[in-house]
C-alpha cells in the first residue's frame, strides 16, 4: 500500500515538473488566486453594506429618548416593569406561551394565574378551531350564553351552524344526524330565521351532492377563518381584553407619531418654549393616526381648540351648541353667558355635561 502511494506521488511530481512547475508552487498559486477572488468579491459586498449603514445613519435619528419627558414615568423600575408586562401580554395573546414563561423567569415578574388564565383558555380554543374542532368553542359559548346575548353576539349560532354544515358535508349518511342536530337552532330562530331556512333547504340536495347545488357556498372553507375572527372578537370583548395586542398597536402608533413629535420637539427647543409640553398625560398637538386607531369618540372644543377631558368636559348650551367647560367659564360676563355661535344669552348653570 505504501509503495503504491509513493509511486503515485512520484508520478504527480514528474507530471508537474514536465510543465516546469513544482507541486508546492502550483498549490500556492491556486491558493493565491482563490484568495484574490474572495477579496475582490468581499470588496463589492463591503461597499454595498457600507452604503446601507451610511443611509441608515443619514435617515434615522439615533437619539429619540429626548422626545418623551422623564416625568412620564414614576421611576426607571416602573418604566422597565411596564414594558416587560406589555411584552408579556403580547406573547400570551399571540399564543407564545413557552416564550412568555421564559420571560417571567428571567425578568422575575410576578404574574398571577388570574392574568394568564384568559389567554391560556383563548389559545386552547383557537388551536382547536384551527384543527376544525368545534367542541371546546361550543362548550365555552354555551357556558357564557347569557353574557354573549347581552353583547348581541351571534357566536353560538355560528358555531352550531358550522357544526351542522360539517354534518352536511358527510353526505346522505349524515342526514338523520343533521336533522337531529338542527334542534340547536330553535333558540336563534327569531333572529336568524333566513339563515336557518337556507340550511334546511340544502337537505333537499344532499342525495345529489351539495357541491353541485345552489347551496355549495355552505362548504366554503372561509367559514372557519370567519369563526376564528368572531370567537376572538367576542371572547376578548367578554373578558375585557383587546382584540389586538396593545404592544403592536402602540408600536404602530409610535411609528406614525414619532416623526411629528421629533419635529415639534426641535421647534420647541429652537424657540425655547419648553413649557408648552408640560403635561405627562397629553401631547402638545393632535396627531392623526388614522381610522384604524379610533377606539372612542373624541370632542375638541371649537373655542379653545383643545380636546376635552374628565377635568374639562364638553358642555351643551340651551341653544344646542357644545363647548368645553373651560371655554364656558371664560365666556361668562356679569353672571351671563352669550353663545359664541348665536346671539342667545343664557344662564351658565343651565349648561349640561355631555358624555360621549
Amino acid at each position: 500500500m505504501g509503495s503504491t502511494v509513493n509511486r503515485a506521488w512520484r508520478s504527480c511530481c514528474t507530471m508537474w515538473a514536465s510543465y516546469g512547475l513544482s507541486w508546492p508552487a502550483q498549490c500556492c498559486r491556486k491558493i493565491k488566486d482563490t484568495v484574490q477572488k474572495l477579496a475582490s468579491d468581499h470588496k463589492d459586498i463591503h461597499s454595498s453594506v457600507s452604503r446601507v449603514g451610511k443611509a441608515i445613519d443619514r435617515n434615522f435619528d439615533s437619539e429619540i429618548c429626548g422626545v418623551v419627558s422623564d416625568a412620564v414615568w414614576d421611576s426607571r423600575e416602573k418604566q422597565q416593569q411596564t414594558l416587560q408586562m406589555a411584552i408579556l401580554e403580547h406573547l400570551y395573546q399571540q399564543g407564545m406561551l413557552s416564550v412568555a414563561e421564559e420571560l417571567c423567569q428571567e425578568s422575575t415578574l410576578n404574574v398571577d394565574l388570574d392574568f394568564k388564565q384568559p389567554f391560556l383558555e383563548l389559545n386552547r380554543i383557537l388551536e382547536a378551531l384551527h384543527e376544525q374542532d368545534l367542541g371546546p368553542a361550543l362548550e365555552w359559548a354555551v357556558s357564557h350564553r347569557q353574557r354573549l346575548l347581552e353583547l348581541n353576539s351571534s357566536l353560538e349560532f355560528k358555531l352550531h351552524r358550522l357544526q351542522f354544515i360539517r354534518l352536511l358535508a358527510g353526505g346522505p349518511e349524515k342526514q338523520l344526524e343533521a336533522l337531529s342536530y338542527a334542534r340547536h337552532f330553535q333558540p336563534f330562530a327569531h333572529v336568524h330565521q333566513r339563515e336557518i331556512q337556507v340550511m334546511m333547504g340544502s337537505l333537499v340536495y344532499l342525495q345529489l351532492g351539495l357541491e353541485k347545488s345552489p347551496y355549495c357556498h355552505l362548504l366554503d372553507n372561509s367559514h372557519w377563518a370567519e369563526i376564528c375572527e368572531t370567537f376572538t372578537r367576542d371572547a376578548c370583548s367578554l373578558l375585557g381584553l383587546s382584540v389586538e395586542s396593545p404592544l403592536s398597536v402602540s408600536f404602530a402608533s409610535g411609528c406614525v407619531a414619532l416623526p411629528v413629535l421629533m419635529n415639534i420637539k426641535a421647534v420647541m427647543e429652537q424657540r425655547q418654549c419648553s413649557g408648552v409640553w408640560s403635561h405627562k398625560d397629553e401631547l402638545p398637538i393632535e396627531i392623526e393616526l388614522g381610522m384604524k386607531c379610533w377606539y372612542h369618540s373624541v370632542f375638541a372644543c371649537p373655542i379653545l381648540r383643545q380636546q376635552t377631558s374628565d377635568s374639562n368636559p364638553p358642555i351643551k348650551l340651551i341653544c344646542g351648541h357644545v363647548i368645553s367647560r373651560d371655554a364656558l367659564n371664560k365666556l361668562i360676563n356679569g353672571g351671563k353667558l352669550k353663545c359664541p355661535y348665536c346671539p342667545m344669552e343664557q344662564n351658565p348653570a343651565d349648561g349640561k355635561r355631555i358624555i360621549f
